[in-house]
């Protein structure tokens, strides 16, 4: 029997995917362990491994496929003394499964449609009718000319053409069982395909007032002129950004708490810890930030919590989190027990991982499960700032630039470099109190960073 190859969950929020590359072709033989595709999430591009034997009977989902729902069938592998006729009768066996029996108010009944129609249908409405109405003219459920009312295409290819008011029903196909996916509408609108329907859609736009549904935000709504703007379509880390500091702001009952560090000492330290360092080693604020505020934590241990809904976790490690800038978002690797490591090893730990994010290799784990986070700004000039929340965690610190300042030391004005920081705390389980203790635990040791060492 062949055996199906499934879009796999990379992570426990991920709900879709890129099919980046294959690196297996059709009647490659394969084994268990063997990396056969490249898959790219939201947040990192992973390598896919094979779980059983076989030979690649079929691909049914291209590379560079985008909006591929985890569990949907991607190939199919041949067993041994399997030959192509296999794939017609297994999908045909398919086809003839009942419908599995109580399977609960509002679950999804097994589909009957072949594997590449299956992983299609799955992104669609549970509605008897098909298609929504609002997606009809993008989807291409209107048959013109005696087309095919069930045309398929890929959820980005949908987006793409009904922000540009495509017909996809007018389009070939070049995708899998002739689905039509982000290129063939790219080349649609490349030759010009949509201007007519754009041309019809905005006088639509004057005819009518702009509706749309609660909570989103259409471009119809922004009343633009036409020609004025372009539409770049969310990929899957904007999407995720948007949907989890949404939520984040929305849930989570913010209070900052900000106060000034002065980084003389700190900054004498780095330089003479630089000197001394082996090649290659060089500490920075930022390595030495995280390395003060692994150790406040644990100093704090009320302040390295989580909320959760079965009660407050309470944190035995300090994992810190840095917030990395990336193309189209940014990402928080996570040096793991913080407070174990010198500046050295986080220094080198944090390099790896900062350059890895930035060509989103990192593993899930090595982004995920921080308990508590740093953003540092400071480097592009912003003076102090304050961060939403990175749940489940129960405070980020926003670190800003240090420049010199005027202070008054023994009664007399002097100059230092003063740097604000500002700590965002999750009131359901970091108070005021214990928020203010953190600080007060890490300023000593960022103005007294010998401290820090011991």
């Amino acid at each position: 029997m062949p055996i199906e190859v499934l879009m796999p969950a990379l992570s426990p929020t991920m709900e879709e995917g890129t099919l980046s590359r294959w690196l297996v072709k059709e009647g490659d033989e394969v084994k268990s362990g063997d990396v056969i595709a490249e898959i790219e999430t939201d947040k990192a591009t992973m390598e896919v491994e094979a779980v059983d034997e076989g030979r690649v009977g079929k691909i049914l989902v291209e590379e560079g496929s985008e909006g591929v729902k985890v569990n949907a069938v991607i190939a199919v592998l041949l067993e041994e003394g399997e030959d192509e006729s296999a794939l017609k009768s297994a999908q045909s066996a398919g086809s003839q499964k009942p419908a599995p029996k109580d399977e609960g108010k509002g679950k999804e009944p097994k589909s009957s449609e072949p594997p590449a129609e299956r992983s299609e249908s799955r992104g669609r409405q549970q509605d008897k009718n098909e298609v929504p109405d609002r997606a009809k003219s993008a989807s291409g459920s209107s048959a013109k000319g005696g087309k095919d009312s069930r045309l398929k295409a890929s959820p980005l290819a949908k987006r793409m053409a009904e922000q540009e008011g495509l017909d996809l029903s007018d389009l070939e196909g070049s995708g899998p069982n002739g689905r039509i996916v982000k290129r063939d509408v790219e080349a649609a609108l490349s030759q010009g395909v949509s201007k007519a329907a754009k041309k019809d859609a905005a006088q639509d736009k004057k005819d009518a007032p702009a509706k749309t549904e609660p909570g989103k935000i259409s471009v119809a709504s922004l009343n633009l002129e036409e020609g004025s703007y372009e539409v770049v379509p969310l990929d899957g880390m904007r999407k995720t950004i948007a949907r989890r500091m949404t939520a984040s702001f929305r849930d989570v009952p913010h209070f900052p708490l900000s106060i000034d560090l002065e980084l003389d000492a700190l900054l004498k330290l780095r330089s003479e810890l630089n000197a001394k360092a082996p090649e290659g080693v060089k500490v920075s604020v930022n390595d030495m930030l995280i390395r003060a505020c692994a150790l406040a934590l644990i100093r704090v241990p009320e302040s390295n919590a989580s909320y959760t809904d079965e009660g407050l976790v309470m944190h035995k490690h300090a994992d810190v989190a840095v917030a990395v800038a990336i193309e189209g978002g940014l990402i928080t690797p996570v040096i793991k027990k913080a407070e174990t490591k010198g500046l050295a090893k986080i220094s080198e730990e944090m390099k790896d991982l900062a350059a890895r994010a930035r060509e989103r290799k990192l593993k899930p784990e090595e982004f995920q499960g921080g308990t508590f986070s740093i953003s540092n700004l400071g480097m592009m000039g912003i003076k102090s700032f304050a961060s939403i929340i990175n749940e489940p965690q129960g405070m980020i610190l926003s670190v800003g630039a240090g420049e010199k300042r005027p202070v008054v030391k023994n009664d007399a004005l002097a100059i230092a470099t003063v740097m604000t920081v500002t700590l965002t705390c999750d009131h359901r389980v970091v108070d005021g109190a214990a928020g203010a203790k953190f600080l007060a635990a890490l300023k000593p040791l960022v103005e007294d960073p010998v401290t820090m060492l011991l």
